[in-house]
């Protein structure tokens, strides 16, 4: 059922339009070979995921600054995997990762087509967690920094989601108002929970098929979106 009366559409960036995944899991590949690290790579990740992503949470509850992110993420993958390496590698390792993540731009199938289509209805903005020095050349380098308005980044709000100080940043750059306004995004917490409770209207784009309230409006692919805008 198609939803009336939104005029702004914001979307997450990483895990939504940009395949985080993917681009990530290359990222890896490359740094190892760079600095000669001999981990089973798909062994590596399987373990590295879950890891990260716990990170990442404590790190929207502002209980880990980003220097420690980056490197404990690494380290408890390694201890895990009892691979041997040093502190030194760690740190370039981690240095890497981020200099080199951008430089692969795989987006989620039907991302361009869907941007594309709403770009004709819509105004479009972005709202990410993502460091602020890596989000804006991703969306370059995946060409498709056009389709946005307005870009909010964690760091330049100085909070995270699902904080709504972030959310309330993001509509006053906009020049948006909450009952007028879509927020789409991977993460039930940080996406969902924290839009509505600025008031926008949500869909969670489910790709992973994590279970979420049958009240929440999701899709498994980009494309689906049309069926409600």
């Amino acid at each position: 059922m198609k939803i009336r009366g939104i005029k702004h559409v914001f979307f997450d960036l990483d895990h939504t339009l940009w395949d985080f995944d993917k681009n990530s899991a290359l990222t890896f590949e490359k740094i190892f070979e760079i600095h000669n690290v001999e981990v089973n790579t798909h062994e590596f990740l399987s373990v590295y995921e879950p890891i990260n992503l716990n990170y990442w949470k404590l790190y929207r509850e502002e209980k880990i600054d980003k220097k420690s992110l980056r490197y404990k993420r690494l380290k408890d993958t390694f201890d895990l995997v009892n691979f041997d390496v040093s502190d030194d590698i760690i740190h370039k390792l981690s240095e890497d990762y981020i200099n080199y993540l951008t430089t692969f731009n795989h987006l989620f199938e039907g991302t361009i087509e869907i941007l594309e289509h709403f770009q004709q209805h819509y105004h479009l903005h972005i709202i990410t967690n993502g460091f602020e020095e890596a989000q804006q050349r991703k969306m370059n380098n995946a060409k498709i920094s056009q389709y946005f308005k307005t870009v909010t980044n964690s760091e330049a709000a100085g909070v995270k989601k699902p904080n709504p100080i972030i959310f309330n940043h993001a509509l006053d750059l906009a020049q948006a108002k909450p009952m007028e306004s879509m927020m789409i995004g991977d993460n039930y917490e940080a996406d969902i929970l924290g839009a509505l409770d600025v008031g926008l209207d949500v869909i969670l784009f489910n790709y992973h098929n994590h279970d979420a309230d049958d009240h929440i409006k999701q899709v498994k692919h980009l494309l689906d979106l049309k069926k409600y805008l």
